[in-house]
C-alpha cells in the first residue's frame, strides 16, 4: 500500500473535511487506489446509522433530508449526505440538483454533502455509494443519509445498503398507493407523506396505514409508521426523526441490526463479484472471445447460431477455467495466491 493510502486514510478517520472530500472521489473514480483506500478505513466503519431516503421523483427528499439533517445537528448529531443525482448526458458527472437544494448547509461543518452521479446504474444507486458511506462512517458521521435518484419501483436496491428506509410519497403524482403496491411499500422501514398541505394528503395516510395493517406480521414486528409532514415548511421533521430513532433502537433490541448488517455485506460482495465478472465480459478476452469458427462469441449470438443462454454458459465455462489458472485473479491485479492469504487454506 502507497504511502499516500495510508495518510489519506489517517487524515478521513481524523475527521478532516478535505481528505474525506478527496478520498470521496477516489471511490468514484474507481480503480485500485480507490480499493486500497476503502480496505484501510473498512475496519474503522459500522458505527454510523446509515438511511436510506427514496421515493418519486419529485417528492421532495432533498428537501426532507435538508429538514432531517437540521434536527439531527440541533440534537447534536454529525451528519453525511450520499446524494444520488441522476448522470448529465454530456459530462457523465452528477447534475447536481440534491446539492443545489441543500446548499444552505455547506456552511456548516458538521454537516457534509456529496452528490454522486449514478452513471447509467440500475436501481438509482451508482456503484461507489457503498463505499461512500463506508468514508463518512469512517470519518465519524453519526448519520449518513443516503438519497436515491428517485426512480419509483426500482427503488429496493437502497435496503441492501441502509438500515433503515424512508420512502417518501407525496400528493398528486398520480395513484401514489397503486406504486408502492409493487414493492416499495414492503422494504419502507419508516412512511412519510411529504407536501401534506395539498389536498389529498390525508387520504394517502389513510390508505397506507390500511394496507399496512394487512400485511401479516408477529406482533413484536415493527410497525412502519405513516408521518404527514411539510418537509419546505419544516413541519412534522421531529416526529420523523423519533421514528428514525426509534426504528434503530427496535433493531438493536430486537437482534435484528446483526441480521440486517449481514444481509447488507452480503448483498455488497455479490455485487462487487458481479461486476468484476462484467467487467471481464465486456474486456477484450470476454465475450469478444474467438470461437472455433473465427467469429466472437457475441457475432455468433447476433447471426442467431449461438443461443443467448449457450453463450453465457461457455463464457462461464471459461471463466472457471481462468479462475483455476489464476489468470481471472492477474486480470484484476491479484496474484493467485492472494486468496488463499486473505481468506486461509481451503477447507477439504
Amino acid at each position: 500500500m502507497s504511502d499516500d493510502v495510508e495518510t489519506l486514510a489517517s487524515q478521513i478517520v481524523g475527521g478532516s473535511t478535505r481528505a474525506l472530500a478527496r478520498g470521496l472521489t477516489w471511490v468514484e473514480s474507481g480503480g485500485k487506489r480507490a480499493e486500497a483506500l476503502s480496505a484501510q478505513l473498512y475496519p474503522h466503519t459500522g458505527r454510523a446509522q446509515i438511511v436510506g431516503v427514496t421515493g418519486a421523483p419529485g417528492s421532495g427528499k432533498s428537501t426532507l433530508v435538508r429538514s432531517l439533517a437540521l434536527v439531527a445537528r440541533a440534537r447534536g448529531r454529525t451528519v453525511g449526505v450520499v446524494a444520488v443525482d441522476p448522470s448529465s448526458p454530456f459530462s457523465g458527472g452528477a447534475i447536481l440538483g440534491d446539492r443545489i437544494r441543500m446548499n444552505d448547509l455547506a456552511l456548516d461543518p458538521g454537516v457534509f454533502i456529496r452528490s454522486m452521479a449514478t452513471r447509467g446504474a440500475l436501481g438509482g444507486l451508482c456503484r461507489a455509494a457503498a463505499d461512500a458511506v463506508d468514508l463518512m462512517d469512517a470519518a465519524g458521521r453519526s448519520l449518513v443519509f443516503v438519497e436515491t435518484v428517485g426512480v419509483g419501483q426500482d427503488e429496493v436496491d437502497v435496503m441492501r445498503l441502509a438500515q433503515t428506509v424512508l420512502v417518501v410519497s407525496v400528493p398528486g403524482l398520480g395513484d401514489d398507493v397503486q406504486a408502492l403496491k409493487a414493492g416499495v411499500l414492503e422494504i419502507a422501514d419508516v412512511h412519510v407523506v411529504n407536501k401534506a398541505d395539498r389536498d389529498g394528503a390525508d387520504r394517502i395516510v389513510a390508505e397506507l396505514r390500511a394496507m399496512l395493517t394487512l400485511i401479516p406480521a408477529p406482533e413484536e414486528t415493527w410497525m412502519p409508521p405513516v408521518l404527514p409532514a411539510s418537509a419546505a415548511r419544516d413541519e412534522g421533521i421531529e416526529p420523523i426523526a423519533d421514528a428514525l430513532d426509534g426504528h434503530v433502537a427496535y433493531l438493536k433490541t430486537s437482534g435484528e441490526l446483526e441480521r440486517r448488517r449481514r444481509r447488507i455485506v452480503t448483498a455488497r460482495v455479490l455485487k462487487i463479484a458481479q461486476d468484476l465478472v462484467a467487467e471481464t465480459l465486456l474486456g477484450g478476452e470476454g465475450l469478444g472471445t474467438e470461437g472455433a469458427a473465427g467469429a466472437t462469441l457475441l457475432e455468433r449470438v447476433a447471426r442467431r447460431e449461438l443461443a443467448p443462454h449457450a453463450c453465457a454458459r461457455l463464457f462461464l465455462k471459461q471463466i472457471a477455467r481462468r479462475t483455476e489458472g489464476g489468470e481471472f485473479l492477474r486480470a484484476h491485479g491479484r496474484r493467485p495466491d492472494d486468496a488463499r492469504r486473505h481468506h486461509g487454506p481451503a477447507t477439504r
